[in-house]
């Protein structure tokens, strides 16, 4: 537990002192919108700034802070990487004092799609997921935080029942458990969660694997801040799987899936199901869904047991991203199809969100993440 009494440690100092944070954006480039943007909020008021281009870079629809606070990575999804078929990941160096991001290098991602990318909690490792290449991607990170060699690439096998969604697998998330001595990836395409040993080298070496319902299509996960829950929630099926972790084993074991809609309201076509996230505090999980362009709440019980609070307007189109600022008093979400992050404050004790009146107007926010300005 090492790493959760670090995390809130890390929570603590920042809800008592830092009270301003760079929030990053990643997009699809657009014609309003050209790579990564940067705001200023006051996690006191809620005040945000204008948006301005931190890095230039093609279509970063995924971005993921380093452990140090210093350096960031980007999943740049459409880009070919020297004309081969593979996206590529970016790494940059954050400058404290402007929030804007110089350019370390660049490495081809392994194949064709890549949708996210996230470091270990050391940050001596990075890691890709290809969504549409169908495979995930490990790299070694170098002194200065650029991207290093290779470490390992796997392919994923296999299909599941939507003919239109799942012909293949599909990749769409990796990231490490709380021990850091695994890292999960979420499949889309065959209604999996594969479990990957990783040791000193950082190869990845699968060790199991773990389902959702079929036709579900594994999109994202988050663990609870005690380390014992893992949460994953399913594009298609606009639904949240629990899972027990066990981190000694490394095996999660099913527990239930609940309907991320509301109690009144069934799938249709169209919906679809997008970001995960548990609060600061552990007590609440936070999951957009897409065509009905909403956000659900739900409190977080005994067990990681899930228990429906709100469901409120995302305000705008497709809200592909979601972010909660450290102190949990703040969430935004970045909408995909409307080119607007919009601003909601947190009620500390239900969880409960509500619109401020704040929005950005970004090209195609599709992911955000906040990084402490010290």
């Amino acid at each position: 537990m090492k790493f959760f009494a670090i995390l809130a440690a890390a929570i603590l100092v920042s809800s008592a002192s830092a009270k301003e944070f760079f929030i990053y954006f990643g997009t699809f480039t657009n014609a309003m919108s050209q790579g990564i943007y940067v705001a200023r909020l006051d996690a006191d008021t809620g005040k945000i700034s204008e948006p301005e281009l931190a890095a230039e870079t093609y279509s970063p629809c995924w971005i993921a802070v380093a452990p140090d606070q210093k350096h960031m990575y980007a999943a740049n999804s459409v880009k070919t990487f020297n004309g081969e078929a593979a996206g590529e990941i970016s790494a940059f160096a954050l400058d404290a004092n402007s929030g804007h991001l110089n350019f370390l290098n660049a490495k081809s991602s392994g194949s064709a799609g890549p949708c996210c990318t996230s470091t270990d909690a050391d940050g001596r490792f990075l890691f890709a997921a290809n969504y549409a290449g169908g495979s995930v991607k490990s790299f070694r990170v170098n002194a200065d935080g650029s991207i290093g060699a290779d470490a390992s690439v796997v392919l994923h096998h296999g299909s599941g029942p939507n003919t239109n969604r799942q012909a293949s697998a599909h990749p769409h998330f990796i990231c490490v458990d709380p021990s850091n001595k695994f890292a999960l990836a979420c499949d889309l395409g065959t209604d999996k969660v594969v479990i990957y040993k990783f040791g000193p080298d950082g190869a990845l070496v699968e060790h199991a694997t773990a389902s959702v319902p079929p036709g579900a299509g594994a999109r994202h996960l988050a663990f609870s801040r005690d380390g014992k829950t893992a949460y994953v929630v399913n594009e298609m099926g606009c639904s949240i799987s629990r899972f027990k972790w066990d981190a000694e084993r490394g095996e999660l074991k099913l527990q239930d899936t609940v309907s991320a809609l509301p109690p009144d309201v069934t799938v249709q076509p169209g919906y679809t199901a997008a970001e995960i996230m548990v609060s600061p505090d552990g007590r609440f999980l936070y999951t957009t869904i897409r065509g009905h362009d909403s956000v659900s709440v739900f409190e977080i019980g005994k067990h990681g047991a899930l228990k429906f609070v709100q469901n409120v307007s995302s305000g705008g189109n497709v809200p592909r991203g979601l972010g909660l600022d450290p102190t949990g008093r703040w969430l935004f979400t970045g909408h995909q199809k409307s080119n607007n992050a919009v601003e909601f404050a947190v009620d500390e004790k239900t969880g409960e969100i509500s619109p401020t009146g704040r929005e950005l107007k970004i090209g195609s926010p599709v992911d955000v993440k906040f990084v402490e300005i010290r």
